[in-house]
């Protein structure tokens, strides 16, 4: 009978303890944003389309890996990616919140985003997902640092921005671009529409506005930055490269999307060089836009690509993925894969710059 007493001691002893600790709720289902969007037998393109679903359907949520959820369809797991869904999520706390031991202090109480589209990422590292986009002037107070990154909260978001960002018109910080010249060279233009998606978006459309979004971050980031072309213009492969030649240019990149019509599943991102010297900043920009984008690695290789191989300048040429595939092709179009596209690209000049 004591034993027993005992044993009913612990074992309440170990439910205190247990409802002391935080408890929090996964998500319990998610909500598909468009239509005809594809699900699939693992967290990747390159996995088997298991069916398609659509807007305003709901499903329940199993678990979710990087930018892929699992979710229960019919009789059977598939994956899908967050771009298209909006995540319900409920939340239950109890006991007291256990701060990462990993943050520090920081000296300063409160910020104030200098720039548009500031990166607020889950974590203290670019490794780490963008969660949002502050506008400037957003208002964040700061609860701690973890070495280059502060950890910010408001009532819109609580993650982590990199301290190069906000403290930069203080303090004199820079972000490794500070004073670079880049030319961004959109794929095509005018006349001339590169490849036709499977919905039929033109290369030409989209490799300006993957430049344009490119082109806002840079000059956030303090680069100068100027464009081969314009929205309707048709310019020459030579005077692409000779605009880079003449001016102090320290990094060209050109902007393509990638289109095999008789492949339609094919998909992935590569990125070429021509000049050896400057096969590191291809590397660099390829295992960051993997990195951000989730997409299929094809690799970084030597391309004999005119506006590279007339390039005197720091040159990479970037087939940004395939329009050919129309899930990728919807994906490309969204305004949250872009930015990730982005994002591999700056940080791959970055990583470039630090090194070079």
């Amino acid at each position: 009978m004591l034993r027993q007493r005992k044993r009913i001691l612990i074992l309440l002893s170990l439910l205190l303890l247990f409802l002391s600790i935080r408890i929090t709720a996964a998500s319990n289902e998610i909500t598909v944003n468009e239509n005809y969007v594809n699900v699939r037998s693992g967290p990747g393109t390159n996995y088997e389309v298991l069916g398609q679903v659509h807007k305003d359907e709901t499903y329940p949520l199993l678990k979710q890996q990087g930018d892929w959820v699992e979710i229960q369809l019919d009789n059977q797991a598939a994956w899908i990616i967050t771009d298209f869904i909006t995540i319900q999520q409920e939340e239950t706390e109890s006991g007291s919140n256990q701060e990462d031991d990993s943050t520090e202090q920081a000296d300063i109480d409160s910020v104030s985003i200098p720039y548009d589209n500031t990166q607020i990422r889950n974590g203290p590292s670019t490794d780490y997902d963008i969660i949002y986009y502050a506008e400037k002037g957003h208002h964040l107070n700061v609860t701690g640092e973890t070495g280059e990154w502060l950890k910010v909260e408001s009532d819109e978001v609580e993650g982590f921005v990199l301290k190069a960002l906000v403290e930069k018109q203080n303090n004199g910080l820079t972000t490794g671009l500070e004073g670079k010249t880049i030319v961004i060279d959109p794929g095509h233009g005018g006349d001339d529409s590169g490849a036709i998606g499977a919905n039929e978006t033109l290369e030409k459309d989209l490799t300006y506005k993957t430049a344009q979004e490119l082109e806002q971050e840079l000059k956030m980031l303090g680069a100068e930055v100027i464009m081969t072309r314009d929205r309707e213009n048709f310019v020459s492969l030579s005077s692409r490269a000779n605009l880079a030649n003449v001016l102090d240019t320290d990094a060209f990149i050109s902007l393509h999307y990638n289109s095999v019509p008789d492949l339609p599943d094919v998909t992935g991102i590569g990125t070429y060089y021509f000049h050896d010297q400057y096969e590191s900043l291809a590397q660099y920009i390829q295992s960051e836009l993997i990195k951000e984008s989730g997409d299929r690695d094809r690799g970084m290789d030597f391309g004999d690509f005119q506006v590279i191989r007339q390039n005197l300048k720091p040159g990479a040429l970037i087939e940004l993925g395939f329009i050919s595939n129309p899930e990728i092709e919807q994906l490309l179009l969204t305004n949250a894969y872009q930015k990730k596209l982005v994002t591999g690209i700056v940080n791959g000049l970055q990583r470039y710059f630090a090194t070079n």
